[in-house]
């Protein structure tokens, strides 16, 4: 009986918090608008969208929240405000404007309005569900990895694959870079290194574990990219290394001190490698909708050292490795590409650029640049930037960017939204956020993922991981992957 109790009191406790109480009738006017986390005020959300829910940092004696929109009002009393889903569906519907005015309240009976402020809710809809990985934010700690995926629709959470399942005391096991094609939960592929080492590829029913690791290549395959409509994935192949700072407050510096591009054929399980330079470092790549060019960064390094070891020899010269956006045309009939050309030159700005993303109509090209390297969740100083292909023109996208860490990014199925991972609440967590773009380009105020319980985000020690849109839910069991995956 007792066990009940302890289970069902944190639901209790939530239930009393966002419970409805009465809007007092007698108050004062303030100019200040409410302290909220997350910060949901002034943003824009998708019609489909699960309730956003808030807590109100303010201190007082006693709170009442009213929110009003399509003729419906609802009230809550207590800091944490909790529409139910079909409350919130109320008055989303039509993409009105919700209104939300906050009272602060104290014990003498005074009660103050803090300054009203609305949320947008948008006609755009949004794909229902998004997968990422959740992990420590440390450096050599991965011992409890999973992979998961969201409905955005609503907060229900489930794991499409753990690595805890097939790691015991002796043999670990990293699992990462999750990818679909087009959307699609039915084709997508993850890589498991270590113990039972390969790569996971599900395509239309069929699962497979595969090595992707071939006689003349670098490594397996590392930084995914489905092409849109083909049975085909590039890859970059990469050999990294590491930096650990001691006094910077950037602790750690990722590296590639060899990378190349390499196309899998997942029909044929044949792996054939990119023609490149010598001296430079491909990266990230990624397909435009066409499916008729491949986009990814490059850089060039020349050894200053020849004695040296080369990740020695970079580690001396990181700050002045700098990635460049490129591009190669390519044959869907013979499967060949044409040569590298530039598409923002980066370098010359003493700026580095990574993690080149289209929208669905071709027209922007989302990135994220900073100072210098390729591992850009690790520098403080990484913003968004977008380049309208139609023009050239590249700006910062300030409307979205904070002063902690904007790295990786994806387009939603209708070009309507973008969700990219965030350190700007803590500095140290990187969580998914969301903004709406125009059809011009313009974003608006980002708002992050909304939890159940308004404060989920400051008690979960994971960071959220390559947040990727996807149209439905992955349906092959975790244990059936876990079974693939033991497989030679």
């Amino acid at each position: 009986m007792k066990r009940l109790i302890y289970l069902f009191l944190p639901l209790i406790l939530m239930a009393a918090a966002c419970r409805r109480s009465q809007v007092p009738q007698h108050f004062t006017e303030t100019d200040t608008m409410p302290r909220l986390y997350p910060d949901y005020i002034g943003v824009t959300v998708p019609q489909n969208m699960a309730p956003l829910r808030f807590h109100i940092e303010d201190e007082a004696d006693r709170y009442v929240t009213r929110l009003s929109s399509n003729g419906a009002t609802y009230t809550f009393s207590g800091p944490d405000i909790c529409p139910s889903l079909k409350a919130w569906r109320r008055m989303a519907a039509g993409a009105a404007d919700i209104t939300a005015e906050v009272f602060l309240g104290q014990t003498d009976g005074t009660w103050q309005r803090m300054q009203p402020f609305s949320i947008h809710v948008s006609a755009d809809s949004i794909n229902p569900y998004l997968a990422y990985r959740l992990i420590a934010p440390s450096y050599v700690a991965y011992e409890d990895l999973t992979i998961c995926q969201r409905n955005l629709t609503n907060y229900d959470e489930r794991v499409i694959y753990g690595n805890m399942i097939n790691s015991n005391e002796r043999d670990g096991q990293c699992i990462n870079c999750h990818a679909f094609q087009h959307y699609n939960p039915a084709r997508m592929q993850f890589h498991v290194r270590q113990a039972y080492g390969g790569t996971v590829v599900a395509y239309d029913g069929t699962v497979k574990k595969v090595q992707l690791k071939r006689d003349s290549l670098l490594s397996a395959g590392v930084y995914p990219a489905w092409h849109p409509t083909e049975p085909l994935i590039a890859y970059s192949t990469n050999l990294t290394s590491q930096l650990f700072h001691t006094r910077d407050v950037q602790k750690v510096e990722v590296q590639d001190t060899y990378s190349d591009l390499v196309l899998y054929d997942v029909a044929q399980d044949c792996v054939t490698s990119l023609p490149r330079d010598s001296n430079e470092l491909d990266c990230f790549p990624w397909w435009s909708p066409d499916g008729k060019t491949l986009y990814y960064c490059a850089a060039q390094y020349t050894p200053t050292d020849s004695t040296l070891p080369r990740p020695q020899d970079m580690a001396r010269h990181y700050t002045n490795l700098r990635y460049n956006l490129m591009a190669r045309d390519f044959d869907t009939e013979s499967h060949r590409f044409g040569p590298a050309r530039m598409v923002f030159d980066a370098a010359s700005q003493g700026r580095s650029a990574t993690l080149p993303r289209l929208s669905p109509d071709g027209r922007w090209l989302l990135f994220t640049m900073g100072r210098h390297g390729v591992f850009h969740i690790w520098h403080r100083d990484a913003n968004l930037y977008m380049m309208d292909l139609s023009t050239g023109r590249v700006r910062r996208v300030d409307e979205v960017n904070s002063p902690e860490v904007e790295s990786y990014h994806s387009w939603s199925s209708n070009g309507r939204w973008i969700v990219f991972s965030s350190r700007r609440d803590d500095g140290n967590y990187t969580r998914p956020f969301f903004a709406h773009v125009d059809a011009e380009g313009r974003m608006t105020k980002p708002f992050e993922l909304p939890s159940r319980d308004p404060l989920y985000h400051r008690q979960l020690l994971r960071s959220y991981n390559i947040p990727e849109f996807i149209d439905g839910p992955v349906n092959v069991s975790p244990q059936e992957l876990a079974r693939i995956i033991r497989q030679p």
